[in-house]
């Protein structure tokens, strides 16, 4: 497993400030939509996995709204290929392998710190945003049930639309809870709820 670095001076505010350079030149519009009752202690957030822009949409939330210390578990042969990443709070996951514990415990003693945001996408890969079902792999819940239970977990799902518009507009939705208010076991079940809701939203705009 390859753990993330401790954040380079130089390479993390890069990849802040190319989150929002990017997203501002490659997008129409972007809507962010939730609460965040910040109570001052780390943050785990779970997301759609849609795109290679994932990365950067949430830390565009965190900049704008979480404002925490960025850290995002990644697959093992990509963060080998993008070794920089190690610098900018990535760490490693190799699926179906011994060192998936190791990765899950990183993450839990990341979420020790209250200064830390970990990102996490359980679904394990890209899927198209238009699944009404997401499925989670098991990993997410171990990281739960051995958090601190004020530990707050952030719902996120990021979709796009055009309507008339030549580039996108991005839609990042998200939902605070605490740790303790989730059952483990229900995790999915609880995620998959905000997804519908969230879709049934973006179903609703009009342009």
């Amino acid at each position: 497993m390859i753990k993330t670095k401790k954040h380079h001076k130089i390479i993390y505010p890069i990849f802040q400030w190319l989150s929002r350079f990017l997203i501002n030149r490659n997008f129409n519009s972007v809507a962010i939509d939730g609460d965040f009752p910040d109570n001052g202690k780390s943050v785990l957030i779970i997301a759609n996995h849609i795109s290679w822009w994932d990365g950067f949409w949430v830390m565009l939330l965190n900049l704008n709204v979480i404002h925490r210390k960025f850290h995002f578990m990644m697959l093992e042969d990509q963060l080998k290929k993008h070794w920089y990443f190690q610098y900018a709070g990535g760490y490693s996951v190799k699926k179906k392998s011994r060192t998936v514990l190791e990765s899950i415990n990183h993450s839990v003693k990341l979420l020790q710190q209250s200064e830390n945001l970990v990102l996490i996408f359980p679904q394990g890969q890209i899927y198209s945003m238009y699944n009404n079902v997401l499925h989670f792999e098991k990993g997410i819940e171990r990281i739960i049930k051995a958090i601190m239970p004020e530990t707050q977990i952030v719902f996120v799902a990021n979709l796009i639309d055009y309507f008339a518009d030549k580039k996108p507009n991005l839609y990042i939705y998200f939902r605070t809870l605490l740790a303790k208010e989730i059952e483990q076991s229900d995790i999915e079940t609880a995620y998959n709820a905000f997804f519908n809701e969230v879709m049934n939203t973006q179903k609703n705009k009009i342009l």
